[in-house]
């Protein structure tokens, strides 16, 4: 996080977005604007994409200018933004690790809505369990190993820090019945997710088999929600071979229903904190 509290890859897409409004209020295209400050496209188009990393200052008041921009306050505000998009976030340790911007845009959220068909959330890992899903996906260096579970423990801090998120999972069943690890691991993983019961910032809700086909058979999600109304919510997907931001309205609406389907078919947030503590008796 930023010295303000804020996350860099916020700062950094909050700034993008603000470049492109000020651009279209300007009337103004990418080419026009490009062709008038002798830059490329790309360099534009990825500063209002939040992809240029380290946004240089100097160029945020050139673009202003080229823009009409006058008022010094907004001036100063989009400066800000681009010196604290320029600040390293703690998952910046980890480049190997957290190859996306999830994890920065995770870092501002008030609301993480999240719906598991297979696995455990990530947030809700024990460390035997993180071992286990590594060593299936064949890793085999325990360095490296031991690394990714530092930065995955360093992760899940968001929801024991002050002021922590809302944090709602759907889990579906097979993903707890599945054994990774020992016994003994497994026990404890279910025992850290029965243990979020007297959180009252965390649900946990499981989706029985006896639910038979649901819409989230389709495969698993997150959606980022944040305490700035400026700031779009997200849902965040993610495959063996790549991770995909959605932050059109239509899909935000779209999984925010999805969402609540799944909700109504799962068990209540008490009876499932319940099966949860029987499940791991029984092992």
């Amino acid at each position: 996080m930023g010295d303000n509290g804020h996350s860099p890859t916020m700062c950094l897409r909050r700034l993008g977005h603000e470049m492109r409004r000020l651009r279209e209020a300007a009337g103004k295209s990418i080419h026009e604007t490009s062709a008038e400050l002798e830059w490329s496209t790309s360099k534009i188009s990825r500063l209002e994409n939040g992809l240029t990393k380290r946004p240089d200052v100097q160029n945020i008041r050139v673009l202003c200018a080229a823009y009409g921009v006058t008022d010094e306050q907004v001036i100063e505000r989009l400066v800000t933004l681009a010196r604290e998009a320029r600040r390293p976030g703690w998952w910046t340790k980890y480049p190997d690790v957290f190859r996306s911007s999830f994890v920065g845009l995770e870092a501002e959220a008030s609301a993480i809505t999240t719906f598991e068909l297979a696995l455990i959330p990530g947030l809700l890992q024990t460390a035997d369990y993180m071992r286990a899903i590594m060593r299936g996906a064949r890793i085999e260096d325990p360095a490296e190993i031991e690394r990714r579970i530092e930065a995955r423990l360093e992760r899940q801090r968001i929801l024991t820090r002050a002021n922590p998120p809302r944090y709602w999972a759907i889990i579906d069943e097979a993903a707890l019945i599945r054994p990774l690890g020992d016994r003994e691991a497994h026990r404890r993983q279910l025992r850290r997710l029965a243990e979020t019961g007297p959180m009252e910032h965390v649900t946990v809700q499981v989706l029985p088999l006896s639910a038979g086909p649901h819409p989230g058979l389709s495969g698993s999600f997150v959606i980022l929600d944040f305490p700035e109304e400026c700031d779009r919510s997200v849902v965040y997907q993610e495959t063996a071979t790549a991770s995909h931001l959605l932050e059109e309205q239509e899909d935000i609406d779209r999984y925010t229903a999805l969402f609540r389907r799944l909700c109504d078919s799962a068990l209540p947030a008490e009876d499932s904190i319940a099966y949860l503590s029987a499940l791991a008796d029984r092992l």
